[in-house]
């Protein structure tokens, strides 16, 4: 599926750092002003499967082990609304189906490619920032105005900057082998190797990588209300800190600043979680196998459609009665207030 390109862009605790209120401004001194576009600005945040500068001890503790391909393994489009008082979420899963866009240049041997299908999350592999941008682009109609790239290591260095922990919550027990993750029914405060185990999780619910995405948003919001309840934000360094672990200091394409992410805070600080909105893009199922992107997720084209075209008319998400269900009955599409989230 691919919409004509426009003319003219962390993971986890990205996001909700995007979505503090104003206290934020003043960590940095004077606030930097982001782009402010007619009908919102979009903000693509994804979080690689880097281990760089992860210790062996915590790759053993947490579970993170093996070699990553510097894929982006979560993506998230953060719409903010024209008038800063609506906040639109919408996860990209990493197996959707994508057209690359080309001419481009393989930044890992410099071999240029034209136009191919691949996953979406190989466009970082393949691109960088900027191919990964157009991907985005390209897929969903919408101009990304930043981009924010968060690795394993900054994800928990993040999570650890936020006093006394991020709650999570289950009504059942989660166990999944793969990453360690082992939770009982309730609600514990975790750090960012146990975050990260969360987040990561595909294999502890049955809903694959639907469920892993609907565990990301429940983290933000839950981390973003901890960050509003406890005091980081009446102390200047510790969210001046938290900004530049976020952001860390590797250039990208639109790549925001921590004086940027700041000032976009500052934009939204009445903002209540009420009026933020978590979803995943519509899926209608699985494609058959595509060479060389083996096997896919295929967006339902007409949802995902609809989707976008109010992002770009900045307008809440359409309602889940309004797309058909999908064929893999975890994937179906079902927007979530931020509120509804938060744990007990």
């Amino acid at each position: 599926m691919r919409f004509p390109r426009p003319r003219w862009l962390l993971l986890a605790p990205a996001a909700l750092l995007a979505l503090a209120p104003g206290a934020l401004a003043s960590a940095l001194g004077d606030p930097v002003e982001l782009p402010a576009p007619a009908r919102g600005l979009n903000l693509l945040v994804v979080g690689t499967d880097s281990r760089a500068r992860v210790t062996a001890a915590e790759k053993e503790r947490f579970r993170l082990g093996g070699k990553g391909c510097d894929c982006t393994d979560v993506m998230m489009l953060v719409h903010l609304s024209a008038r800063n008082d609506r906040i639109s979420v919408v996860s990209l899963p990493r197996d959707s189906l994508a057209e690359l866009p080309g001419p481009h240049t393989d930044v890992r041997d410099g071999a240029v490619h034209d136009s191919h299908p691949a996953k979406i999350n190989a466009a970082h592999a393949e691109g960088g920032a900027l191919l990964t941008v157009e991907t985005v682009e390209a897929a969903t109609g919408l101009d990304v105005h930043r981009f924010l790239k968060v690795d394993f290591r900054r994800f928990m260095d993040a999570v650890d900057r936020i006093d006394g922990g991020v709650p999570i919550c289950t009504t059942k027990p989660l166990k999944d082998p793969s990453t360690g993750l082992d939770l009982p029914v309730g609600t514990k405060r975790v750090g960012g190797g146990e975050g990260l185990q969360y987040v990561r999780s595909r294999k502890a619910d049955g809903e694959m990588d639907f469920g892993r995405i609907r565990k990301q948003h429940r983290f933000v919001v839950n981390a973003l209300d901890r960050l509003r309840s406890g005091g980081v934000f009446r102390e200047p360094r510790k969210l001046a800190a938290l900004a530049s672990t976020l952001r860390g200091t590797e250039p990208a394409e639109r790549g925001s600043s921590p004086a940027e992410l700041l000032s976009l805070a500052a934009r939204l600080r009445a903002v209540p979680l009420s009026r933020t909105e978590f979803a995943t893009v519509p899926v209608r199922g699985f494609n058959p196998p595509v060479e060389g992107a083996g096997s896919t997720v295929g967006w339902d084209a007409e949802g995902a459609a609809e989707v976008f075209a109010r992002l770009r008319a900045d307008r809440p998400l359409p309602p889940g009665d309004a797309v058909a269900p999908s064929e893999i009955s975890v994937a179906d599409y079902a927007p979530a207030r931020g509120s509804s989230l938060i744990c007990p």
